[in-house]
């Protein structure tokens, strides 16, 4: 691996399954799956339904909104791409909805977070066709 690669993040790729999704955050929207044989809502999107095995499954757009579960602080960086963002608080969200979410805090310290901290979805833009999901304090 070159010098060059080794201080790029990795990005997410979008496949089949997940273009929906990914195309959503592009346009400033989180969507969830959910299906229409069973109402469960899922997060991580996939072909059918984990709850019933439907494949009768529409995006929906969520509110954004979600409380801390769990979260930990990173101290010491996964690799050299992530050097210059530690300490980072990765966190566990229970979204409004229902599914829960892995992603990190932005806008805050993460000295500052709580469980059942309030906090709300934005959107980070990280290349032409990658937008992440990150969430603030509420």
């Amino acid at each position: 691996m070159s010098q060059e690669n080794a201080v790029r993040k990795p990005l997410p790729a979008p496949d089949a399954d997940t273009a929906a999704f990914w195309r959503g955050l592009q346009q400033g929207r989180l969507l969830l799956q959910h299906c229409r044989r069973c109402r469960h809502v899922q997060y991580y999107q996939q072909a059918t339904c984990r709850q019933c095995g439907s494949e009768e499954l529409d995006h929906q757009p969520a509110s954004g909104r979600g409380k801390v579960h769990s979260f930990s602080v990173v101290h010491r960086a996964p690799g050299p791409a992530f050097k210059a963002d530690v300490p980072y608080a990765v966190l566990l969200v229970e979204l409004a909805e229902g599914p829960r979410m892995i992603s990190t805090l932005t806008g805050s310290s993460p000295e500052d977070v709580t469980f059942d901290m309030d906090v709300e979805l934005t959107f980070e833009s990280v290349s032409e066709d990658i937008t992440l999901p990150r969430f603030r304090k509420a």
